[in-house]
């Protein structure tokens, strides 16, 4: 990242210099059945600023779980809650009393599993986020649109087409359309949860090379069953399995030389 520091939009936001944690997570622990079960148990890393973090582990150990708590989606589970623990974002506890979900999630952006364009034109979904803010000044609009568009490397396709449905895309161009939506409000940092996982290698690869370039701009998380795409996008990885985190390091030493062997047993696929 060519950036020093990863700041907030408010001019007293904290400065976050790149490698430094924008994300602190301190002994986690999260339920889906208030409390009864915890999916995720005493849970403790740090996610460095201006960097690639790709979480790991088999189906159900808990990776997308953690990734939902970083921007409170898990508060549209009636029964879910945080049993201990805090994670705190930019020095924030996003959980606090005074944190609204929706201000929180205009600087943590998500772009999910299966592309969702909503069924409107090219141009009103990536502009969509700034309309709810309030804003509607149309040379405002325009420059968002296609700064957006450039970034997630789709303006090129779809410059003279911005007025027809979304839905008219490929599947890896609706993909990309969705992370143009996601950056246009400039969040500080964006989650994607298994982004690739219903794109076929050409989209994927391509939406890999995007994530490179979004790191100059974002931070990123990304969850991933693939784990030869984690050692490609990412800088650091965290193992989960049962609800635990196992190791996390930089993605070299995970892949290369893990310390733990039930992480050596999992990335050299005797089980998963």
């Amino acid at each position: 990242m060519n950036d020093s520091s990863v700041t907030l939009d408010s001019a007293d936001a904290p400065a976050i210099a790149v490698n430094e944690p924008i994300i602190s997570i301190d002994d986690l622990s999260f339920s889906y059945d208030l409390g009864k079960t915890n999916t995720l148990r005493n849970i403790s890393l740090e996610i460095p600023a201006g960097k690639v973090t790709a979480f790991i582990g088999p189906s159900g150990c808990g990776k997308s779980t953690l990734l939902r708590c970083l921007n409170r989606m898990n508060d549209l589970v009636d029964t879910a809650k945080v049993t201990t623990g805090k994670i705190s974002i930019l020095g924030q506890d996003i959980n606090a009393p005074d944190v609204e979900a929706i201000e929180l999630r205009k600087h943590i952006g998500m772009v999910f599993q299966k592309y969702n364009p909503f069924p409107k034109s090219i141009y009103e979904n990536v502009a969509y986020g700034l309309r709810v803010q309030g804003i509607n000044s149309k040379s405002v609009l325009d420059q968002a649109v296609e700064e957006s568009l450039q970034k997630s490397a789709l303006w090129s396709e779809v410059k003279d087409r911005l007025n027809t449905s979304a839905l008219g895309l490929s599947g890896g161009q609706q993909q990309r359309l969705c992370i143009a939506r996601t950056i246009a409000v400039k969040p500080q940092i964006v989650l994607m949860d298994e982004p690739c996982s219903a794109l076929d290698p050409i989209a994927t690869a391509r939406i890999e090379e995007l994530i490179a370039e979004l790191q100059q701009d974002f931070t990123i998380v990304i969850v991933t069953h693939n784990m030869q795409q984690a050692t490609r996008v990412s800088d650091r990885t965290a193992f989960f399995y049962l609800g635990e985190l196992i190791e996390y390091d930089e993605t070299s030493t995970i892949f290369g030389n893990p310390k733990v062997k039930q992480t050596e047993d999992y990335v050299s696929g005797r089980f998963g």
